[in-house]
């Protein structure tokens, strides 16, 4: 059938010119985002890392997430035996555990899932649920872990649970993980907690919400989008101990308390403000607790000093702040 005489050969040409102005305009953005994040030449954290699609959890979005780790087994006690509860993908058996973990009718009855999901591998077993409950949710018991294993694992934290906090001289930032939305991210992190330190770890970038966002984090009308661009900025990368580079996870938008990873890490930072401009650019694997950002405004408040990262004016703590991750007890805080 031919095209309708009203379909023009100019008409064609215009929509071609705008679809390339829009897809040109979010590359700005993107670029934009990455760059300003990113370091050239600094002594306190590695710029070897390249630019990802990641991204930042809004309220209620990691109930949304079932993400979990593939070739892991968790271990622990069963409290749901698989080969009498299957289903057909990872996802459902993430949600039922979640909804053994509601908060509404006391403690989690379930903070762990294991999936057989690949039906060669796992023959009979393919499709088994095993959901369990781990005697400390930041230390999970693992069984096995590699190519050869066929389970897929993951956790999911309660009201209260997986919190840890980030010991400065200001104060302890109280940090909710969100290992259902970035589960290699939050393995990273409770990793380092079993190193009991976390020497190189610092805050190295402060940036205030200046007259640009209000003091909830949201953008003033026909401000700018910085600098300043509120936030502050650091690594996560122990002395001694080598480095992975993490995965692409999930990818919602920035908040104000998200804690995200610049590219696939170690540099991270915790917003101040809500950055939708940033658009869906980082990993978010954690939330700072509302009560704790005025710890974090007072980190972007500290002596700073100019610097320019890939052609983008920056402002660089005079004296970096040492960070160190410590376990929070359950129910220490509200999450």
């Amino acid at each position: 059938m031919g095209r309708k005489p009203s379909d023009s050969d100019s008409s064609r040409w215009v929509s071609l010119v705008l679809l390339l102005i829009g897809l040109a305009s979010c590359t700005v953005v993107y670029t934009f985002a990455s760059m300003s994040l990113r370091p050239t030449n600094i002594n306190t954290a590695s710029s070897s890392s390249d630019s990802e699609s990641l991204a930042v959890i809004e309220e209620g979005e990691s109930e949304k997430c079932c993400r979990g780790i593939e070739n892991l087994e968790l271990w622990g006690p069963a409290v749901k035996w698989g080969s009498e509860f299957k289903f057909n993908s990872s996802v459902e058996c993430c949600r039922a555990c979640k909804a053994m973990c509601t908060g509404n009718d006391g403690p989690c009855l379930c903070d762990t899932w294991v999936f057989c999901g690949n039906r060669e591998a796992c023959g009979p077993k393919f499709g088994e649920c095993w959901l369990k409950k781990q005697k400390d949710t930041l230390d999970p018991d693992r069984q096995e872990a590699g190519n050869k294993v066929s389970w897929t694992s993951g956790l999911i934290f309660g009201k209260g649970e997986g919190i840890v906090g980030l010991r400065t001289e200001h104060g302890t930032l109280h940090i909710k993980l969100l290992p259902d939305c970035a589960p290699h991210s939050v393995a990273y992190i409770l990793g380092l907690l079993k190193l009991r330190h976390c020497a190189g770890c610092q805050f190295y970038r402060a940036e205030s919400r200046g007259d640009i966002w209000d003091s909830e984090g949201n953008h003033i009308k026909d401000a700018s989008f910085g600098p300043p661009f509120a936030l502050i900025q650091g690594t996560l990368e122990a002395e001694g101990n080598p480095f992975t580079r993490i995965p692409t996870e999930a990818c919602p938008t920035i908040k104000r308390g998200s804690v995200a990873w610049v590219g696939s890490g170690p540099e991270f930072f915790i917003s101040l403000a809500n950055h939708e401009e940033w658009k869906k650019t980082y990993t978010v694997f954690g939330s700072v607790l509302p009560e704790d950002m005025e710890i974090a405004e007072q980190i972007a408040h500290l002596p700073v000093k100019s610097d320019v990262w890939n052609n983008i004016n920056v402002s660089v703590l005079e004296k970096p702040v040492p960070l160190r991750l410590q376990r929070i007890k359950a129910n220490d805080g509200a999450a």
